[in-house]
């Protein structure tokens, strides 16, 4: 007997992908567990759009922070997200990512943290162990 895998997304699309809470850009696939930033652990769930306005993928992301880890680090190196989850769809095809919506909308209470925001930004000495 074997399993049939079913690759839904591409691989171009997890190369567009950041996480909202740490800006960093890899993520990992735990098996019957889901997926998951590697650097704070946010889980992040691939949903198809229900309207795709003609693009080849329209994709909803879906990011959950049930699971984080490195609470401990300094807030300068992340943003919580609103009620612990948000959203972001996701239009276009390989190569040509765009995001069309985040939910809830960014504005004075929360603001996405964009690709690499804090990578300049280094983690202090005293709290560095903890990780």
């Amino acid at each position: 007997m074997s399993l049939e895998v079913i690759d839904r997304h591409s691989e171009a699309l997890f190369e567009f992908l950041w996480c909202p809470v740490c800006g960093h850009e890899v993520f990992t696939h735990i098996p019957f567990e889901g997926v998951f930033c590697k650097n704070c652990n946010t889980q992040v769930e691939l949903q198809e759009s229900q309207e795709t306005r003609g693009y080849e993928e329209a994709v909803l992301a879906c990011f959950d922070t049930h699971s984080t880890w490195n609470l401990h680090v300094d807030e300068k190196l992340r943003r919580d997200l609103p009620d612990g989850s948000a959203r972001v769809k996701i239009l276009g095809a390989p190569g040509a990512y765009d995001v069309d919506w985040w939910s809830p909308e960014p504005g004075d209470d929360w603001e996405p943290v964009e690709r690499g925001e804090f990578d300049d930004i280094n983690e202090p000495a005293e709290i560095s162990h903890l990780a």
